[in-house]
Formats: C-alpha cells, structure tokens, sequence
C-alpha cells in the first residue's frame, strides 16, 4: 500500500484540531487508513541550515487513489468527522464562453490512442499545495498508471501556451523542443540519449523508444506542450505564479485515463477561485468514436440493499440511519422509492473504487465503526471452515513419512527448462509444461511437472551435512491440458529421495510399502505362501520399468487397481549416474514419487 508522508502541522490545521500521536493512530484506524510514522518522536535531518518538521507518514489503502495527496487526507478526514459535507464538483464554462480544444489525430492509435483534459481557471499555489500537486501527480503515475504505460499526465501554464490543441503521432526526428529545466533544444531521439542516464526519466523510455513515432501535443502555434509519457516542454512549465493550469493525460487505458483526471481536477480544484469548479476540455477525436468533454464529473448512481447491509455487518439500521452514515464517507445517499429495502446512492467521481454494494457495505461498517460492530460466534457465520479433501489426505501422508524418520522440504513450484527435463534425461514434447510467456531469468522458466527437481536441488544445496539425507516433498506438480478452460491441470504428488554411500533403494521401498499401507492398499504378489491382508477392493503391485532418469533395472512403475480400474500411479529407482552428475551429487540417490489424487 502507498504511502503519503504530510507536514503535521499542516494537516492539523486543516482538520482544525490538534491530536497526540496515540489519538491521530486511532483517527487513522477508524477511517480505516494506518499512521505508519510520526517524525516529531524522532531524529529529523536538517535542510538548508533548518531541521525538517514533523512529518506524518500516513499509509493509504490501495484502492484509495483520491487519498495520495494532503488534499485527499484532509478532506476525507473532515468529512467522517462531520465537520464539513461532500464538495459538489461542477464543471464551468470558461470566461469566453468558448471550450479549450483537443484534436486527436489518428495516427496516436499506433501508439497512445487515448487522450482527455480540464483546466483548473485561477487557481492559486503555495509552496505546500503545488508540491502537493507534483506529488499527487507521481503517485498515480506510479501505481494507477503502472509507471506511466497506461497512464501520462501533463500539466502546463495555460497563459503561456494558446488553443487549440492537437495531439499527434509523428516520427521522432520530426518532433524537437527544449524539454523540461532545460534551455537547449533537442530531437526526440537526443532526448532519448540524452535521458538514458537519468535516474528518475530513463524507467519511461522503453515505453515509446522502439516505436516508429511518438505522441506529442502541440498549440496552436505548434508549441510543443509535451511528449508523453516522457517529459514536458519547458515553455509551458508551471510554477508558483501560475494562476491557470491545463491538465494534458494520454493513455492506452480509457478506464485509468478517466479515474486519473477525475481525481487530479477533483483534489485540487479547492485552489481554485471558485472551489470545487473545473474547466471542462472539449475532445476531437471522430476516427474512434472518442468525441466527448471532459471529465465528466457527474456521480455515478447506484443503489445497495438494506438487508444485506445489516445482515453483512449484524446490525439493524435504517435506511435513514445507513444514508446518515455514508455520508460521512463522502457519498450522498437517500431512502429508495422504489422499494423500503433499497437506498439510491450517488458516488462520487473521485471513488472508481465503489464497483458493488459490498463497497458501500464495507464503508458503512467503517461509518459505523468497526469496533462497534457486534461480534458473535462462528455459529452465525455464513461458512462452515473445513479442509478440502485433498489437502487432508497431503497432510495424513505427510505425518505418515515425517513418522518415517523423513524431513519434509518446500522448494519453489517454478524451475528451469533443463532442470525439468534435460537434467533428468527426459524430453520435453511441447505439450507436457506450461511455459512462463517472459521468463526473467533462467531458473524460472516453467511449471515443474515433477517434484525430483527441487528434491534434487535441495540435496545439492545441503550435501556439506552428514549422510544420509532423506527428504520428502507433497505438493502440485501441473500439466498442460487443452481440453480444460484455464489449459491447463494440477497434480497432487508424494515425493521422497534417499542420500547415502549406498543406493537406499530397500528404504525408498519400505516408505512406498509404508504409505500405500497407511491408504489401505494392499500388496499384491505372486510368490507362493505369500499374501497380504485383505484391504478392501485396492490393491497395488510393481512391474520392472525402463525410464531414462533411473539406472538401467533399477526402477520400478507402481500399479494400482482400485474400483476395478487400473494405472500406474508412480516410480521409483536408483537414479542415472548422468543424472547425479547434473545435479553435482556425488553419492547415489534413490528417488520415489506417485500421484495421490487418485485415493481420493
């Protein structure tokens, strides 16, 4: 979850009380964010000669985009504590009555084919609120925006650039302006030299850098306003005196594109002359069917059951009691005419969070309080908890081989491609392992389809301690599966492997015979005067298997019949030389593994 850091003194002016630390703690906790630091307990670093003031260090939920700023905090905060209501977000008509205009060419759709924008009119920055602004900018870059690939934002100085706008997609020689704090013009193309060593700028440029052109905004003059998601132009930079602000966003995510301008203009229109307005942008876009203005601030209008509200939080509200409480949560909400069951809500346009009644559920209990909520025993929970079959029957066979003197390891369920296969002298066919689509480094590339890899790793990792090792592992293995809807199916496997001057293949054996036993399978042989104990209609025997992975004679497939069917379940042996000296193992192994889903 993000987190914002605020100057204290600040935010309690703005909430209009003071707090201790301990009181502001359970303010956080009740509105349902967390005080991680308060800096005035501690040593703070001294900046230009003076030492920084208390800070609080406050961490955000991380469906909470309107709350990555100071503004966000505060008015939130103000609103759960009724000290103010919901600001109603308006969109105004600028002064000349003519909207700001944003062309869209078409060729930005083999690039970044969304673009949207507002003005904020007379807005007024201090040094706190436009450092704010640029925060509140690089903190949805980085997570709502995924580092800008979905999402770039620009801001720009309005009285010095003019409209209208157009936003296109041009080769990167053809695009050259002097970019943000810097004097001298460049090329796209120097610009993307010349940002390669930049520790903040260079994370962006593989973004457009192999795309044959670039999106770039200009004005009427043809002033570069920026190219996204790169830099800004330095004409159009904002500062402290700038009095109107145009907000420029480029997207390959509609979605995000409209969440992020909602919030940017929402949270920083209080600045403006008159609160909570917002200049609307008109949007040219016909080739995609993408003509609009925007933002579009309009709450959206949902409605949420009375009964499930109470029945989720196990209370007994009313309607009027339920709309009472979302308002301290910054929704504006009304008894339903429709139904007595029912309460019309408006979210607001800052909330994208809000996609179900069990949102505005869960911000009820916060209204409400959770500590006030009725607790109650799991006889009046809605489930009833208990372990799904197979996972009962894992941990029976691992009791059974942990009682066996056998010490259970968990290595990790991805491997290399060679590992899975070309170190235990097995070919890979295509359809056998569900392959990572971008690897990052070669010791993960795919999906292990046995468990012997990471039982194999593990010896090699511990061979320093003293022999023998044994060793067990009961976990998935998975296969592709084309048949299937998600393509592919996991396996529940038993695996063990035996580590000694001898080859252990009799112990391997005996734990085979132990839990096969313990599953109520009984042996099967053919020598005379020998038979084992009736168990029922399982039954399971060996057969001499030839397998590439084992020395030549020295393994044994597992046959199983149970229900009147029959299969082979799993092997064991003495593994291949080859193999032991792929793994870097000196002594001889014996391995076991079987499949025991099919006990169940």
């Amino acid at each position: 979850m993000p987190t914002i850091t605020v100057d204290k003194e600040g935010l309690f002016k703005a909430l209009g009380q003071d707090y201790t630390t301990e009181e502001f703690d359970e303010l956080c906790f009740d509105f349902g964010i967390e005080l991680d630091e308060d800096t005035s307990t501690s040593q703070r670093p001294i900046v230009n000669g003076k030492q920084e003031p208390p800070q609080l260090k406050i961490e955000i939920p991380a469906n909470r985009y309107d709350m990555l700023c100071f503004e966000g905090i505060s008015l939130m905060l103000n609103i759960f504590r009724g000290k103010r209501t919901s600001p109603d977000y308006r969109l105004v008509a600028p002064p000349k009555g003519e909207l700001q205009v944003l062309t869209i060419d078409k060729e930005t759709a083999r690039i970044r084919p969304y673009a949207a924008g507002a003005v904020l009119r007379n807005i007024k920055f201090t040094k706190e609120s436009y450092d704010s602004f640029i925060g509140l900018q690089d903190k949805l870059h980085q997570n709502l925006a995924r580092q800008r690939s979905l999402v770039a934002i620009g801001t720009h100085d309005l009285d010095t650039i003019q409209g209208p706008f157009s936003y296109e997609a041009l080769p990167p020689e053809q695009i050259e302006f002097a970019p943000l704090n810097q004097t001298r013009s460049m090329t796209a193309l120097e610009m993307m030299k010349f940002y390669e060593a930049d520790r903040h700028l260079s994370r962006y440029l593989p973004i457009i850098r192999d795309s044959p052109v670039y999106p770039v905004i200009y004005d009427s003059k043809r002033t570069v306003c920026s190219m996204p998601p790169i830099i800004n132009g330095n004409h159009s930079k904002i500062t402290l005196n700038t009095r109107n602000v145009f907000v420029d966003m480029t997207a390959t995510d509609r979605t995000k594109l409209d969440i992020c301008l909602n919030i940017l203009v929402s949270m920083f229109s209080q600045y403006t002359e008159e609160p909570f307005t917002v200049e609307p942008v008109k949007i040219i876009s016909p080739h995609n069917h993408q003509s609009r203005e925007t933002p579009d601030l309009t709450p959206r209008e949902t409605q949420a059951e009375v009964s499930y509200i109470n029945n989720c939080c196990g209370l007994s509200l009313t309607p009027s009691d339920i709309c009472s409480l979302l308002k301290l949560m910054s929704y504006t909400a009304s008894p339903s005419r429709a139904s007595p069951d029912l309460i019309d809500v408006q979210v607001p346009p800052t909330r994208a969070d809000v996609l179900h009644q069990a949102d505005i559920m869960e911000d009820v209990a916060i209204a409400y309080g959770f500590n006030r909520l009725p607790r109650s025993f799991p006889s009046k929970s809605g489930t009833i908890a208990q372990p799904l079959m197979i996972n009962k029957l894992s941990d029976i066979v691992r009791h059974e081989a942990a009682m066996a003197g056998w010490s259970e390891v968990m290595p990790l369920i991805l491997c290399s491609h060679d590992e899975n296969f070309a170190h235990l002298n097995r070919k890979d066919d295509g359809n056998t392992a569900v392959h990572l689509a971008n690897p990052k480094t070669a010791e993960y590339q795919v999906v292990r389809t046995t468990l012997l890899p990471g039982l194999l790793k593990t010896i090699r990792e511990n061979k320093h301690h003293s022999v023998p090792i044994k060793i067990f592992e009961v976990s998935e293995v998975a296969f592709k599966d084309l048949s299937l809807e998600r393509k592919s199916r996991n396996e529940r496997h038993f695996a063990a492997a035996w580590y000694g001057k001898s080859s252990g293949f009799e112990i391997v054996h005996g734990l085979m015979d132990r839990v096969m036993l313990m599953l109520k399978s009984a042996f099967v042989t053919g020598e005379e005067g020998l038979r084992a104990k009736d168990s029922g209609d399982a039954a399971y025997w060996i057969d001499e298997f030839d397998d590439p992975t084992f020395f030549p004679g020295h393994a044994a497939a597992i046959h199983l019949r149970m229900a009147g069917k029959e299969q082979v379940i799993g092997v064991f042996g003495i593994l291949h030389p080859s193999v032991l000296e792929k793994f870097e193992l000196r002594y001889p192994v014996s391995t076991l593994e079987m499949n025991i889903e099919v006990f169940l």
